[in-house]
């Protein structure tokens, strides 16, 4: 895919492509990637139950290879554990709504394995049922596409308690389903297609000391790889490194704080965050949202994007990289210029 970094060195021809290191360049992607629309009638039973958080959830998105082809660079999976099968199979929402269309033909939700969907029960229709399934149609497109830069994905781990006793509650992530879960990522992606903390921290003590010495890999040497970056930073991101100083042998790069061995990525949601420029400028990458729960997009606001923009933040997520089919709205997601989701960072191109 010559098209991303090509289009980079002729932008900025100046730079040796060999010295511009993936924390130095910016790009957007999607929020909730592989998330499709409820079914209209289910939707409608929602929004007449609570209006204020279904039109939170009026979205979706085309899928996962198409968002790739459109040349966006991030992408966010959410990931439920199932490790018997079947936890997510039949829906009640499909009980609350008959006659609704068929959801998983294939029947691969009885399968063990993790399990890919934005709220059990109501939002759970998927461009990809599976994380195995997210994954062979990242490898697909990846191998079409050698030399594309590199593409970091958001992987949320959701567990907690249901918001109300209607819904499934789901498992709780164990130590267990952490080592399964880089397994699968190695094995169903390919090692040789991953960019892993072992690889940046290289010969320093920790991984946060070499991020502060500019030690990410270059975008040559990024090419045809995926970063992935767990979204948590409370037990499970905790869980995720006990026996991981500095993520040792570990896929996932966490969101840890400034000042600790494991500090490499970092999500700050509110792209007005203060001391996001001095988080760029230090060298971690920084993940933020143009907009959320539809509100900017509703609005036709742009003031997210633009601080986002402005803050240096590498990553911008949006849900509206097209305009919105769900409502009337002129509001879309793209940089100024010739390429739309992907650009040189403005804090180190000043």
């Amino acid at each position: 895919m010559k098209s991303l970094l090509g289009l980079l060195l002729l932008i900025f021809p100046v730079i040796d492509k060999g010295k511009v290191h993936i924390n130095k360049i910016q790009v957007i992607g999607s929020h909730n990637s592989y998330k499709k629309a409820i079914d209209p009638a289910l939707f409608k039973m929602f929004r007449q139950r609570d209006s204020v958080s279904a039109s939170k959830i009026d979205y979706e998105h085309v899928s996962l290879t198409e968002q790739l082809e459109m040349g966006l660079l991030n992408l966010e999976i959410d990931v439920y554990a199932d490790p018997k099968g079947g936890k997510y199979a039949h829906p009640k929402g499909l009980q609350w709504v008959p006659n609704q269309p068929l959801f998983d033909t294939a029947g691969v939700m009885n399968e063990p394995g993790f399990k890919v969907l934005h709220i059990p029960d109501l939002d759970f229709r998927s461009d990809c049922l599976t994380l195995r399934r997210c994954l062979h149609e990242l490898k697909a497109w990846s191998d079409k596409h050698p030399d594309h830069p590199p593409v970091f994905i958001t992987l949320e781990p959701k567990d907690g308690v249901a918001p109300n006793h209607e819904l499934t509650e789901p498992d709780k992530f164990t130590a267990r389903d952490f080592d399964q879960l880089d397994s699968t990522l190695r094995e169903d992606l390919g090692v040789a297609q991953l960019i892993v903390p072992d690889m940046v921290r290289g010969k320093y003590n920790t991984l946060e000391d070499a991020v502060l010495h500019d030690n990410w890999p270059t975008l040559d040497d990024a090419r045809g790889k995926f970063l992935f970056v767990m979204d948590d930073n409370n037990r499970k991101r905790d869980l995720y490194i006990v026996g991981h100083p500095s993520l040792k042998g570990r896929v996932l790069f966490v969101n840890a704080d400034p000042g600790t061995p494991e500090a490499a990525v970092m999500i700050r949601n509110n792209p007005h965050f203060p001391e996001m420029k001095s988080l760029v400028e230090k060298g971690y990458i920084i993940r933020t949202r143009a907009d959320s729960d539809t509100r900017e997009a509703r609005e036709n606001d742009k003031s997210s994007f633009e601080a986002a923009c402005n803050s240096g933040a590498q990553i911008i997520t949006t849900d509206y990289y097209k305009k919105s089919t769900h409502f009337k709205s002129d509001y879309v997601i793209s940089f100024d210029g010739d390429s739309k989701y992907f650009r040189l960072d403005p804090v180190f191109s000043k």
